[in-house]
């Protein structure tokens, strides 16, 4: 499970919503590359994303999460150049994702890569999203990621991916401010605010309020 928006309400948390894995993919023209031989072989390349993040609905709190436990680079082989670290603007319809690395913490940055693995299911399980690539139908590599929160700085949840937004801004579907970050602590009773997004494996709970 990615990491899920909690709220306290009359001194229970619960957990209200679950983040929302949506998969998507994109074939993108056959590439050669040298076969055992020496001969060159055509191979077709697809790309995946998942995103997660939808929030719920009690009070929340944010975080940051610098410091945080990740993935280490473990390998793997895709075309987009990227480590551990960096952060990226990922969207795009369903069928045409569009990853772009961005500065962290910029207008366009929504996430920020916490691992390289040769397959997804190496990925931290509270990972809050990830881009893969195929060959031939098989996974050679993927980037897992974490939303790119930074404290003080608002973020829209309410769409397919994370967007950056104004903490004015009055259009946002799900507009959350993020607080604060507690480490060492899955419990949403640690924010203020009784609100927030909680990482449970790595154990830390980015903290939010209501813009």
């Amino acid at each position: 499970m990615s990491g899920q928006l909690e709220r306290l309400a009359l001194g229970i948390s619960a957990v209200v919503a679950v983040l929302a894995l949506v998969a998507c993919g994109e074939t993108i023209p056959g590439q050669a590359r040298p076969a055992g031989d020496g001969t060159v072989d055509a191979v077709e390349t697809s790309t995946t994303k998942t995103s997660t993040a939808k929030p719920s609905s009690s009070p929340r709190s944010s975080t940051s999460k610098s410091g945080s436990p990740t993935t280490p680079d473990q390998g793997g082989d895709i075309d987009f150049d990227a480590a551990v670290g960096d952060c990226v603007s990922l969207g795009g319809a369903s069928n045409d994702p569009k990853i772009e690395k961005v500065a962290c913490g910029s207008k366009t940055s929504n996430y920020k890569i916490i691992g390289k693995v040769p397959n997804t299911s190496q990925c931290v399980s509270d990972r809050d999203s990830y881009y893969a690539e195929k060959r031939n139908g098989v996974q050679t590599g993927a980037l897992c990621l974490d939303i790119d929160w930074v404290v003080g700085d608002c973020m829209d949840v309410g769409g397919e991916d994370p967007k950056r937004v104004d903490c004015t801004d009055t259009t946002a579907a799900e507009g959350v401010k993020v607080v604060s970050i507690k480490q060492n602590t899955a419990e949403v009773a640690s924010c203020g605010t009784g609100s927030g997004f909680t990482y449970k494996e790595r154990k830390f709970v980015v903290c939010v309020s209501d813009m």
